[in-house]
């Protein structure tokens, strides 16, 4: 259970209201840094819960599918600019982030990874990379400021780095077609 506690310690760290305040006073750090890192917090404290409550998971998350599920709705909500912003202006929105990211985005990611067949991996591929395609042109593209709580420039950053995070996967995607992957599951 040691990844269990460096998972809390990560969590409590980036809980810090410096550090907090710190990653969120730029929109690619807070969208880029602080939010995977919160998935990845989450994804080292499962086997905590995996432990804790076996018969959830094995009855709840059998295929890994509605994890994944429930992986993609979070982070697709959290893709949105709206979101972003509230997380700024409403305490709420910024106590459901702490919340959701790590429970309920990596938690259930790292739980239903190992159970998903390859074909559910590569629509999860497929479409991250879609989604972060799709905001890349969004946050570039936009004449406007999408977030009030940032400048356009950063706007525009975020969406040059969402660009090449979909790029990124898309390159992943495409060279494990090339690979033998059977001897890695």
């Amino acid at each position: 259970m040691k990844q269990a506690k460096y998972g809390l310690a990560l969590y409590l760290f980036l809980a810090l209201p410096p550090v907090a305040a710190l990653a969120e006073s730029i929109m690619a750090i807070h969208m880029h840094m602080q939010m995977p890192l919160l998935v990845i917090a989450g994804m080292l404290m499962a086997p905590f819960f995996q432990k804790k409550f076996p018969g959830f998971f094995a009855k709840w998350n059998q295929d890994g599918v509605p994890g994944i599920l429930l992986f993609m709705i979070i982070m697709l909500y959290w893709l949105l600019p709206r979101t972003m912003d509230e997380a700024l202006t409403v305490p709420a929105v910024e106590i459901f982030k702490f919340i959701s990211l790590p429970f309920l985005a990596g938690v259930p990611l790292r739980d239903s990874w190992k159970k998903l067949t390859g074909t559910w991996k590569n629509a999860v591929y497929i479409l991250s990379a879609a989604a972060c395609g799709l905001m890349a042109w969004l946050y570039i593209a936009s004449p406007t400021q999408l977030c009030n709580s940032y400048l356009i420039v950063e706007q525009k950053t975020l969406g040059w780095a969402f660009l090449f995070l979909a790029i990124s996967i898309l390159l992943y995607f495409i060279q494990l077609m090339f690979i033998d992957r059977s001897e890695y599951e």
